[in-house]
């Protein structure tokens, strides 16, 4: 029963995938969402930076034709050393930001290390991997906190896609990181709205984590 609850609230909050025709996965880790894509037979471009994570993600893709991986860690400022912390649960907590309370969240989950990496911005890497935006519409994130850092260097690529699901809390669950209001605000400004909004975890106290899709106004349907 659990299993069918867990599939029927995937289908509700994915709604948007039979509408789309590619996606560009931003935090890929290592392509859980792979046989799910296929299904709907969605072009994936996905994005993971961690050296580790990103070779398991492309050895599970492989046989997947229309599905690629690149390595790249995307923040809002090209060529940018940063600091990379490391989670413990295999990497998928992993973030540019210190942990704060989702430490009161998920005590079981820590840092381990860092490594050293260059930022890109998502506009800078279309151009010089020469990816072809028309085929992507979608874009899938979970950057633990730094969305809106992300979102900020990827202003031109969002003027062709439709949809953005996006994993964001209530609470600053990392040090600096972005909530959900936060990309509410953003979005707006952008041009989207707010389309579902979907708590996967909530705690008394702390907060809720919420997975939310925004999708594009028509332009008859823009604020003037």
């Amino acid at each position: 029963m659990r299993g069918i609850k867990r599939a029927r609230a995937s289908r509700r909050i994915n709604f948007f995938l039979k509408r789309s025709r590619g996606v560009i996965h931003i935090g890929a880790s290592s392509g859980q969402e792979r046989d799910l894509y296929a299904e709907h037979n969605l072009k994936v471009l996905w994005l993971e930076p961690i050296p580790g994570v990103f070779d398991q993600l492309v050895e599970n893709i492989r046989g997947y034709a229309n599905q690629r991986a690149l390595q790249a860690l995307l923040l809002d400022q090209d060529d940018v050393e940063v600091a990379l912390h490391i989670a413990s649960n295999s990497g998928k907590s992993s973030s540019v930001l210190p942990m704060k309370d989702h430490k009161r969240m998920w005590p079981h989950v820590h840092y381990d290390g860092q490594l050293s990496m260059r930022s890109t911005t998502l506009d800078t890497l279309i151009r010089r991997e020469s990816v072809d935006e028309r085929s992507y519409d979608t874009i899938v994130m979970d950057t633990q906190g730094s969305e809106l850092r992300v979102l900020m260097g990827a202003r031109s690529t969002l003027q062709g896609i439709t949809y953005v699901k996006v994993e964001a809390a209530d609470f600053e669950s990392y040090e600096g990181g972005c909530t959900v209001e936060d990309l509410s605000a953003f979005f707006g400004e952008a041009g989207f709205v707010e389309e579902r909004r979907q708590c996967f975890s909530s705690m008394p106290g702390v907060g809720s984590y919420f997975d939310l899709v925004f999708r594009r106004l028509d332009k008859a349907q823009q604020p003037t």
